[in-house]
């Protein structure tokens, strides 16, 4: 059976060890514990994105690290694109895929453990991984390769209590000023994981999210990540 990494149209759609010598220096072990904020550039033909990854989802972040390092993403494209909800990439079957073709079931041979942690939320420019659905995927694994960067929108009080009616879910005063201000897509909270964030090119997600798209939400005119890039 094809695996599709995506998010649903019903919602809006190597653990790496390291073994320490005992010898280790006291320096090393400062080292260690230090938070390592890791950004990874996008370059696109829209223009670029920076990316900061979370420490706590280390799985995700170092996953995402050796693919960029690799140059996985070089030449991808942004093969599913929704306004006001998301912008889809990852996928190595979109590289050089003529027009038309449906995307959405390529990557690595593996999947990562979830890593779905509830104060990292689905605000704009969050990034976070696709995976399969609940009904083949009960532990929530994610894509090999697959992401998803976040555009949704922002709520105010009427649009926002209307929504959590409709969807059956319920959030905090901190999760509603996040979404009434900054804005997002609230109901993928807690069911996908969120390992990194936007910290540049909020417009570009815009930009991108507004193309025109075909019925496979493929923009009609191809967004490709030029280079993906580990910025030290």
């Amino acid at each position: 059976m094809k695996k599709s990494f995506f998010l649903t149209a019903a919602v809006a759609v190597f653990a790496l060890t390291a073994t320490k010598s005992s010898a280790q220096t006291d320096k090393d072990v400062q080292k260690t514990k230090e938070p390592k904020e890791v950004v990874v550039l996008l370059q696109t033909t829209m223009g670029d994105i920076k990316l900061k990854l979370y420490d706590e989802t280390v799985l995700h972040r170092d996953n995402f690290i050796k693919l960029v390092e690799a140059g996985y993403y070089d030449g991808l494209l942004f093969h599913r694109v929704i306004n006001s909800f998301m912008i889809q990439g990852g996928d190595p079957d979109s590289k050089n895929a003529k027009a038309g073709t449906l995307l959405g079931d390529g990557g690595p041979d593996y999947t990562i453990p979830s890593e779905i942690f509830p104060q990292f939320m689905h605000k704009k420019g969050s990034l976070a991984a696709a995976r399969e659905a609940d009904t083949e995927n009960p532990t929530r694994a994610s894509s090999g390769s697959q992401f998803y960067i976040v555009q949704g929108k922002v709520y105010d009080d009427a649009s926002m209590d209307k929504m959590l009616t409709e969807k059956g879910i319920k959030l905090n005063a901190q999760q509603r000023e996040l979404y009434t201000t900054v804005g997002g897509t609230p109901w993928l909270d807690n069911k996908y994981t969120v390992f990194g964030e936007t910290i540049e090119g909020f417009e570009v997600i815009d930009k991108i999210a507004s193309v025109k798209t075909d019925a496979n939400d493929r923009p009609e005119e191809d967004v490709k990540i030029i280079k993906a890039t580990v910025l030290k």
